[in-house]
């Protein structure tokens, strides 16, 4: 029996030996840094400028509002301040649980568990790495005291939305400094930690609104609060800031690549830090169809007897600030999106028009008419969108434009074939690439791959297309464009004057672009339009 007992305290002595000349080799000074950035580069490979963005700064511990302590302790570990890192009542009860269930069910992990954790990526669910990462944890409690882990374990842990700290959380989440957090917004912040992607109050305010709620209730079951108390912060407003005013972007194009980044990390699990994202965008491109785009809505402004229709009369509130304008470009083969940009100054509106605004075609619509006709056999009459769609109704014209990218609304009467079918932008241009690219309809994406810290690629997009209409359909529809340079065109507005399109098929890519007020208002006369659209059709299509 003794021999029995010496032979268990040498192999456990062995392991433990072995373990922690394991976590030796691990540098401790990782573990008060902040996580590395996010680069976001351009189809060329290029790293895309994001226009001095602010240095993401450490918390300091009397940063932390004791509330925020109070909460972090009450969700994720009660006796943080007790125990030497591992906690083994925690440990011995989970480790049961994972012995009944034959599978890593439970993990029992502390404050510096997950911190050690989070700072050395160790992900894999197996008895190896459990003792790995718990000999580590000792260490950081042998070089850091219990503040200092906490603070750094709020520096580094991801919480959704691109932000990585309580910092930048703080900032994006309710736009204060960590120490202006109310005691709601701190419990909305512990409520998602545990899931930064599936939690996030940007994607799933509901799911975050339980999460604090479940905060709350952990507080209470702690005696750090009452049931009176829980009330009033279960009811209480996070102000969270609104969606218009999400900044930390810099365009319209990051804006769009930082939603589609979040999609991918939550769908295939990707912790966010030194992460590399090659994105679809083309600079160059980029710059030519946004300052083109710009310099007509200002020749417009410009114009001989152009009035700026906020200085008319409208009902309060109702002005419709100045002209606006968005464009798409996608790429016609593949989807992938080229640029985009959702208005004219991203500083001073958030709104992407590209996929928010959903205004009538108008003039437009016509070659998505002669689609459908076109693939009901039937005769395409050139400047004749009413006579051309008659011929199989607008039941028919919509449910063929459906399949091509527009969602509408249509108008069930003939006013449809006048122009009343709204689109975005983003719709307008996979509709557009759809006939560009002989009836194939593509996904669009922004992102082509993500990398890791080591080069490991952590998702690929898969390009995807379907074949909406015949080839011979989309054939006829885009001999209705005119030649521009080296592009082909059609251009045209509504019957109100309130929106203004021009739909270009380059060399490689399918653009829209739209003009017109946020709230629907005349542009200017018919023919200042219609110059106006051909002259930007001549500068883009060169």
């Amino acid at each position: 029996m003794l021999r029995t007992l010496i032979l268990l305290i040498l192999v456990l002595g062995a392991v433990a030996m072995f373990y922690f000349v394991r976590a030796a080799r691990f540098d401790l000074d990782a573990v008060a840094e902040l996580p590395a950035p996010t680069l976001i580069l351009d189809r060329n490979g290029e790293e895309i400028d994001l226009g001095g963005v602010p240095p993401r700064r450490l918390a300091r511990r009397e940063d932390l509002p004791p509330f925020l302590v109070d909460c972090l302790l009450a969700r994720e570990d009660a006796r943080f301040y007790s125990h030497p890192g591992v906690d083994l009542r925690g440990l011995a009860r989970a480790s049961l649980r994972n012995l009944k269930d034959r599978e890593f069910t439970q993990g029992a992990s502390t404050l510096t568990m997950q911190l050690a954790r989070n700072t050395y990526e160790i992900r894999e669910k197996s008895i190896h790495r459990k003792l790995l990462e718990i000999a580590l944890t000792l260490r950081v409690e042998s070089r850091y005291s219990k503040d200092e882990i906490l603070t750094h374990y709020l520096n580094r842990i991801y919480f959704g939305a691109g932000c990585h700290g309580v910092n930048e959380a703080a900032r994006t989440y309710f736009g204060v400094r960590v120490s202006e957090l109310s005691e709601a917004q701190c419990a909305m912040l512990v409520g998602i930690i545990r899931g930064p992607h599936v939690f996030s109050p940007f994607r799933n305010l509901p799911g975050a609104v339980d999460q604090k709620n479940e905060v709350l209730d952990r507080l209470v079951d702690t005696g750090r609060i009452n049931d009176d108390h829980r009330r009033i912060l279960e009811s209480a407003d996070v102000g969270l800031v609104p969606e218009d005013e999400r900044g930390g972007n810099r365009s319209y194009a990051l804006q769009a690549v930082r939603r589609e980044l979040d999609r991918i990390v939550s769908d295939v699990d990707i912790r966010e830090g030194g992460l590399t994202v090659h994105t679809t965008l083309d600079p160059s491109w980029q710059l030519t169809l946004k300052s083109e785009m710009n310099a007509a809505a200002v020749a417009w402004e410009g114009a001989p007897g152009w009035q700026h229709p906020a200085h008319a009369e409208h009902p309060p509130g109702e002005a419709p600030g100045y002209l606006q304008c968005a464009a798409v470009t996608v790429e016609t083969r593949s989807g992938a999106i080229l640029a985009m940009s959702g208005g004219r100054d991203f500083g001073d509106s958030r709104f992407d028009r590209t996929t928010r605004a959903r205004r009538d075609l108008g003039e437009v619509y016509e070659p998505f008419i002669a689609a459908a006709v076109a693939e009901r056999g039937k005769l395409v009459l050139p400047g004749k969108p009413v006579q051309t769609g008659r011929q199989i109704g607008p039941a028919e014209v919509s449910r063929i434009a459906r399949r091509c990218g527009i969602s509408g609304p249509f108008l069930g009467t003939e006013d449809q074939f006048r122009g009343s079918a709204a689109a975005t932008p983003m719709e307008a241009a996979v509709a557009l690439g759809t006939l560009a690219n002989d009836g194939r309809r593509c996904q669009t994406f922004l992102i082509r791959r993500v990398d890791d810290a080591s080069g490991k690629t952590l998702y690929a997009h898969q390009e995807t297309r379907s074949q909406a209409i015949e080839p011979t359909s989309a054939t006829r529809a885009v001999e209705l464009f005119s030649t521009h340079g080296g592009s082909r065109c059609f251009r045209g507005a509504t019957g109100s004057g309130c929106d203004a399109w021009l739909l270009r098929i380059g060399p490689t890519g399918s653009t829209a672009v739209w003009f017109g007020f946020d709230q629907p208002t005349r542009i200017a006369p018919q023919q200042a339009i219609d110059s106006g659209l051909k002259v930007l059709a001549d500068r883009l299509g060169g």
